[in-house]
């Protein structure tokens, strides 16, 4: 059997020679494993840049979902504060006339009470009750002699009305009240009946 002198003969069990590290980092300029050190120094600065980058974004970020909470916080507070007293300059404003209400009956129970200052007192107070609802918005609702409107009325009986308009307010037997808008109570009337 004759063999090519060029060629090495491989037994069995032996392995062809292989190429040392170095042709093969000449060969392979991209692979970062065997990358010059300068170029390794480079990446290291830049991976740092970037890990401080990222820290920084995340500090920034834990801070404004920390502000978040406490604006979510304080909006919760300022409701419940707002719901809680909603009502205190409608009740500052009520305060006096609850103390005229009860001048009013102390000086009812006295032995040498007039009729006339009693009435005098009792229209004065009603004002004053009257100009507190009007200072919050609150109407009065006494449609008299209107047509009649089921957003703000409540029919509680028809009647001849006569020389009236049909479906028009004959008469209110308590009135109603809107605040702003809304009604808080619809006025009980009776209301004309048609021909």
């Amino acid at each position: 059997m004759a063999t090519d002198a060029k060629e090495p003969a491989i037994e069995s069990g032996e392995t062809p020679d292989i190429e040392d590290e170095n042709t093969i980092a000449a060969g392979d300029p991209d692979d970062t494993a065997l990358t010059p050190p300068d170029q390794m120094s480079e990446l290291r600065a830049q991976l740092e840049q970037a890990e401080s980058k990222a820290e920084e974004n995340w500090d920034q970020f834990v801070r404004a979902k920390a502000e978040m909470e406490n604006v979510r916080r304080r909006a919760e507070r300022d409701v419940q504060n707002a719901h809680k007293f909603a009502v205190e300059k409608l009740v500052g404003e009520l305060l006096p006339v609850r103390d005229s209400l009860e001048m009013g009956i102390a000086a009812a129970r006295d032995e040498g009470a007039s009729l006339d200052k009693l009435l005098e007192g009792s229209d004065l107070t009603l004002k004053m009750l009257s100009g507190v609802l009007s200072k919050f918005g609150v109407e009065v609702l006494d449609p008299v002699g209107e047509r009649f409107n089921p957003e703000f009325h409540e029919a509680i009986a028809m009647q001849p009305g006569g020389d009236a308009e049909p479906n028009s307010v004959l008469q209110v037997i308590q009135k109603g009240y809107r605040l702003h808008d809304r009604v808080v109570r619809p006025a009980m009337v009776i209301v004309a009946q048609g021909g």
